[in-house]
């Protein structure tokens, strides 16, 4: 029987586990939308709309919570200075998944995480490395022996 136990394992273990939640939460957060497959994302909304109800509380405490969960105080920062005021008069229910299809290769359930209200902008900012690109006629010339 399995009374009182909630969430899935996911095939992981529990160390791997709060690690995943750890960086999709920090991923919902800094871009408002991402794609997972399905059984990650429906254990994901709950966790998430968690971190905005303690960043709607904005005490010192819930912001000391938040970020023993996230590890990353810019996130912190965006969940209590931009999350928090956008759904102050939202009584739960901040994120929504939406089923996308299924993945080629192994045909597992796709599914899309993402913030009720979310900024267009913010999805794909800040992802990746950064490459600075300059032009050739910076960059010192190499001796090559003929």
């Amino acid at each position: 029987m399995k009374h009182r136990i909630k969430g899935k394992k996911l095939n992981r273990t529990s160390s791997h586990r709060k690690a995943l939640f750890k960086n999709m939460a920090q991923a919902i957060i800094k871009h408002e939308q991402i794609i997972t497959t399905l059984p990650k994302a429906k254990t994901m909304k709950p966790i998430v709309d968690k971190l905005i109800t303690l960043g709607k509380k904005g005490s010192l405490h819930a912001r000391r919570q938040a970020f023993s969960k996230l590890r990353d105080e810019s996130m912190v920062a965006k969940l209590f200075g931009t999350l928090a005021p956008r759904y102050a008069d939202r009584n739960g229910g901040y994120t929504r998944v939406l089923k996308a299809g299924y993945r080629y290769g192994d045909a597992a359930a796709m599914a899309v995480i993402e913030l009720v209200d979310r900024d267009e902008g913010a999805r794909g900012k800040d992802s990746g490395p950064i490459h600075n690109v300059e032009s050739p006629e910076n960059e010192p010339k190499e001796a090559v022996a003929v």
